[in-house]
């Protein structure tokens, strides 16, 4: 037996789908933008900190020693690092990539969003995500290197160890990014097109 998975009328809440598509991705850019400047603030540029009582932290605030910690570090390739190393042209082929996903985003939440509002979060984490990391791409954090020449890079900041393996370092907008992307397997794996899901089994007697 299915059911039909609850709809939003497009004339009544298209508003309550973009209003809560907005906020979430005005607060979830905020909340990225934040923390790096604040946690590069503190921590300085990679390599910078040292704490006073143990020098050999090599520039890690260690918030469960050796497990997760705080490490800045500037990447310029995409999530967790990949393709590091192509210059500016690959960053300029990122940026390009960020704006046409954008652009498409706004285009479905205009025209769609009121279809689910679960889909219009996912949305919104996506959209902070792209443009967390997008900002500090065009250089916009007001980050030089020695020269005095803007770095075009991300910052990322949280650590995490995987036994003696570090994990490539993060900051919020790659965390909004993974979990958009795992909720969004989940809504196309529960929903399905017609927008019904299977009815729970009920044992007879």
């Amino acid at each position: 037996m299915l059911y039909k998975m609850p709809r939003i009328s497009p004339s009544a809440n298209w508003y309550r789908a973009v209003c809560l598509f907005v906020i979430i991705a005005l607060a979830g850019s905020a909340a990225d933008l934040l923390t790096k400047h604040w946690v590069f603030q503190i921590l300085g540029m990679p390599g910078e900190y040292k704490a006073e009582s143990d020098p050999e932290l090599h520039a890690v605030y260690w918030v469960w020693q050796n497990v997760a910690g705080f490490q800045t570090s500037l990447n310029t390739g995409a999530l967790f690092g990949i393709g590091a190393g192509a210059g500016r042209g690959g960053t300029t082929f990122l940026c390009a990539v960020a704006l046409v996903f954008l652009v498409g985003i706004m285009g479905y939440v205009v025209l769609w969003a009121w279809r689910s509002l679960f889909l219009s979060v996912i949305l919104g984490m996506i959209t902070a995500g792209i443009c967390g990391n997008l900002y500090d791409r065009l250089g916009w954090h007001g980050l030089t290197d020695g020269k005095g020449q803007p770095i075009y890079a991300v910052r990322d900041w949280v650590l995490c160890m995987i036994g003696t393996f570090p994990w490539p370092n993060f900051n919020i907008a790659d965390s909004l990014l993974v979990c958009s992307v795992i909720l969004l397997l989940f809504h196309e794996l529960l929903f399905n097109k017609s927008g019904t899901v299977p009815a729970p089994h009920q044992d007879g007697g």
